[in-house]
C-alpha cells in the first residue's frame, strides 16, 4: 500500500494527533459527568473554536462556489458516524469491561482496510496485512488479563465491535472528504452534527448534564480542545496526505499512549507484558511505514 508523501509533516502530525486522542479516556475517567454527557461536551465545547477558525479562514475553508446540498450531506455523514462511534463506545463501557470495549474498538483498522479494498479498490500488500495483524495482537496483549469473554457481556462486546465499524466508516469518509474540503470545514460541520445527535441521547440517559465545579468544566474543556479540536483535527488534516488504512493502523498508538498516561497520571502500573504489547504496536507502525511510494494528491 503506497504512502502519500505530498506533505512532509503529515505523519508527524498524525502521530501527535494520536497522542492527543489518547488523553480522551483519561479525561472521561476524570469527568464529573457520565460518559454520554461527557461525549456531548467533547464536541460541543469544541464548536466555538472550530467555527471561529472557519470564519477567520473562510477564503480557504469554504469552496469558491459555495456548498451544495450534496456537500452538506457528505459532510454531515462524518458527524453522524462520529456520534454513533461515541455512543456505541460509551454504551459498550456501561455493558462490558473497559478492556473489552477498548480492545474491540481498536479493530477499526481492520474495517478501514477492508472498506478501502471493497469500496475504493485500494490494494493492500501482504507486508501491510502482517503489520495490521501484529498491531491488533499487540493491542490485545496490552489488555492482558483484564479481558473477560462471557455471555453476560455479549451485548457490550458487540457494541465495542460496532464502535470499530463506525469509527472505520468515519475515517474512510473523512479521507474522501479531504480531497475536496478543508480540515476546518469538515471538523466544524461534523462536530455540529455530532453535538445535535448526542444531546437528546445524553439528556435521556444521564442524570446530570452540568459539571458542578471549575475542575469539572476544565476537564470537559481539555477533552474538547486537546482530544477533539486538536487530536481529531490533526488526524483529519493528515488524511489528505496518508492512506486511510495506514492512518488507522498508526492510531493504534492511542492505547499505548493511554496506558503510559494512566501509569503516569492515574498510578496504574504498566506491567512487563503490556510493554511487550506496546512494542509490538510500535513495530507494526514502523513496518507499515517502510512501505513507501510517493503519490501526488491535492491540497
Amino acid at each position: 500500500m503506497p504512502i502519500r508523501t505530498h506533505h512532509a509533516y503529515a505523519l508527524p502530525l498524525l502521530l501527535v494527533g494520536a497522542v492527543c486522542i489518547a488523553f480522551a479516556p483519561i479525561f472521561v475517567r476524570l469527568s464529573e459527568l457520565g460518559p454520554l454527557a461527557t461525549a456531548f461536551y467533547r464536541v460541543t465545547l469544541a464548536l466555538p473554536v472550530l467555527w471561529l477558525l472557519v470564519g477567520r479562514d473562510s477564503g480557504r475553508a469554504l469552496p469558491s462556489g459555495g456548498l451544495r446540498r450534496r456537500d452538506w450531506l457528505y459532510l454531515s455523514l462524518a458527524g453522524v458516524l462520529f456520534a454513533l462511534d461515541l455512543m456505541a463506545w460509551h454504551f459498550s463501557i456501561m455493558l462490558t469491561s473497559v478492556a473489552n470495549s477498548t480492545l474491540l474498538a481498536n479493530f477499526a483498522p481492520v474495517f478501514v482496510t477492508a472498506g478501502s479494498w471493497l469500496l475504493f479498490k485500494e490494494r493492500t500488500s501482504g507486508k501491510f496485512l502482517f503489520a495490521l495483524a501484529l498491531g491488533v495482537l499487540g493491542a490485545a496483549i496490552m489488555m492482558g488479563d483484564s479481558l473477560r469473554l462471557d455471555k453476560e457481556h455479549l451485548l457490550g462486546d458487540a457494541l465495542g465491535l460496532l464502535t470499530a465499524v463506525f469509527y472505520g466508516g468515519y475515517i474512510l469518509t473523512v479521507s474522501r472528504l479531504r480531497r475536496h474540503f478543508s480540515t476546518l470545514l469538515i471538523m466544524g460541520v461534523s462536530a455540529l452534527v455530532s453535538s445535535l445527535m448526542l444531546f437528546p441521547v445524553a439528556l435521556y440517559v444521564e442524570t446530570d448534564m452540568l459539571a458542578v465545579t471549575a475542575y469539572g468544566w476544565a476537564i470537559l474543556l481539555g477533552l474538547a480542545l486537546i482530544s477533539h479540536a486538536g487530536g481529531q483535527g490533526l488526524i483529519t488534516f493528515s488524511l489528505a496526505h496518508l492512506p486511510a488504512a495506514f492512518s488507522s493502523l498508526t492510531l493504534l498508538l492511542q492505547p499505548v499512549t493511554a496506558a503510559m498516561l494512566a501509569w503516569w497520571l492515574l498510578d496504574e502500573p504498566l506491567r512487563a507484558w503490556q510493554s511487550i504489547g506496546a512494542l509490538m504496536v510500535l513495530w507494526a507502525i514502523v513496518l507499515a511505514r517502510l512501505e513507501r511510494t510517493p503519490v501526488s494528491v491535492s491540497k
